[in-house]
């Protein structure tokens, strides 16, 4: 397992406690674009000269050209959620269908300029009322359509929008700083195992408003066989992140607020800090 790390002055890795920079010229592109990443980072270590490890100012989203997909409804309490919201429009049967189906739902999420990263901003929609942050484990799928790691991703969403009609999905969810990646990549031929805990804290003036947490078995689908849909009549040159969806959801009475910290947390790959501008 190696961490790469996005940072102000270029990559980091980091393996079994020791962080390096690349011993030869490397890019986040160059990663995802390559048939077998883990070995093109494992002969970047080659050598490597030792680094300090990165400072939380100096994080970067750890992506380049990458697009933000997403998958809707692969948890059953995120299934219950989307019906409860969208009980007014009618539109509850679609998640119960969706989450019965054997295709998923898939939707795009970002572009990297509408990305926020380590440490920064994440807006909530001036024309929404009801907005949380959904806390995702992210995979990280390279060009040829293969899973090679993971990182931590927070889909942030306007339920009342989406609620509203299913077909405002996209206003519900894409839009400039709508998500969040980091504070690394873990590039790692295994995927989280099924205990892995996917965790949220919320913090307003300090204090915690909100907290929860629930663990990778509780996804509904094989991870890869969503990376293996999303590529399905679709090509991505430079590889892509793929959120899979939240099982974690505040309840119907919270909204976020400016200035709000949003803190969740995954193993191996840390906790991503944000907070709500």
């Amino acid at each position: 397992m190696i961490r790469l790390y996005s940072t102000a002055t270029g990559l980091v890795l980091e393996r079994d406690g020791t962080f390096s920079h690349p011993a030869r010229p490397l890019t986040l592109d160059d990663v995802f674009q390559s048939e077998t990443p883990l070995e093109l980072i494992e002969s970047a270590l080659l050598g490597a000269p030792t680094a300090p490890p990165p400072t939380a100012d100096s994080l970067r989203a750890p992506l380049q050209s990458q697009e933000i997909w997403a998958a809707g409804v692969t948890y059953f309490r995120s299934r219950t959620a989307r019906m409860e919201e969208s009980k007014d429009s009618g539109g509850g049967t679609f998640y119960d269908r969706v989450y019965e189906a054997d295709r998923p739902e898939l939707f795009f999420k970002a572009t990297p300029h509408r990305v926020a990263g380590p440490g920064t901003g994440v807006r909530i929609r001036s024309d929404s009322k009801w907005n949380v942050p959904e806390p995702e484990l992210t995979l990280a799928v390279n060009a040829a359509g293969r899973v090679f790691g993971f990182t931590i991703g927070n889909d942030m969403s306007s339920r009342d929008i989406e609620g509203e009609n299913p077909l405002y999905l996209p206003q519900a969810k894409v839009y400039d700083r709508s998500a969040a990646i980091g504070p690394c990549i873990v590039i790692s031929n295994t995927l989280p195992t099924a205990e892995t805990v996917i965790a949220i804290e919320i913090r307003r003036s300090g204090k915690s408003v909100f907290g929860g947490e629930t663990t990778v078995s509780q996804i509904k689908r094989p991870l890869a066989s969503l990376a293996d849909w999303l590529f399905r009549d679709n090509t991505f040159p430079f590889g892509c992140f793929l959120m899979t969806g939240t099982g974690v959801v505040p309840p119907d009475s919270f909204t976020l607020q400016p200035a709000d910290e949003i803190r969740i947390t995954i193993e191996p790959v840390g906790t991503l800090v944000n907070h709500v501008l």
